[in-house]
This record gives structure tokens, sequence and C-alpha cells, in this order.
């Protein structure tokens, strides 16, 4: 189900780092080079595998870009918030 604004800015407090941009949950993440980078992303992809839930990823050499949102919704959802929190305990 998707959440209002005011439920995803309430929820944003269990995934500390995560903003609320433009309709997307989004964190940035730096890293010494982009070998590091991509050993971030290759669990990053196992989680969004296992969830069924896919994040727009953008490698910028040593800086990774994640985006979440359940397009299927139209918005944000649990899911967002749940493979956010999966993320962060990489």
């Amino acid at each position: 189900m998707k959440l209002s604004d005011e439920q995803v800015k309430a929820n944003l407090r269990q995934v500390p780092g995560w903003s609320y941009v433009e309709g997307h949950l989004k964190k940035n993440y730096q890293f010494d080079d982009f070998k590091a980078s991509l050993v971030f992303v290759n669990p990053v992809a196992d989680l969004a595998e296992n969830a069924n839930h896919h994040p727009d990823i953008l490698i910028q050499y040593n800086k990774v870009s994640l985006s979440l949102r359940s397009h299927d919704e139209n918005g944000i959802t649990g899911k967002d918030f749940s493979l956010a929190e999966e993320i962060e305990k990489l």
C-alpha cells in the first residue's frame, strides 16, 4: 500500500541517511574506488532479487546512488523501507 508523504517522512527515522526526494527514497554512498563500489552493489543486488524489489543504482567510480520506489504502487511503500533497512545492514 502506498504511504502518504507524512507516513514516509515519519518512517525515515528507521533508515538514517536516506532522504525522500521527488517521490523516491534515496541515499548516496562513497567508497575508496570503483572496485569497492562494486563490492557494495553486488550484495545490494542479491537483497533486491530476494525481495523481488529492485532499486535504481547509479555507479560513478567511487560513488553509488540508490533510489527506491514501488513503481507498481506509484509511490513509496513498506517494501521500500524494508529494503533500505536491509541495505543498511550491509
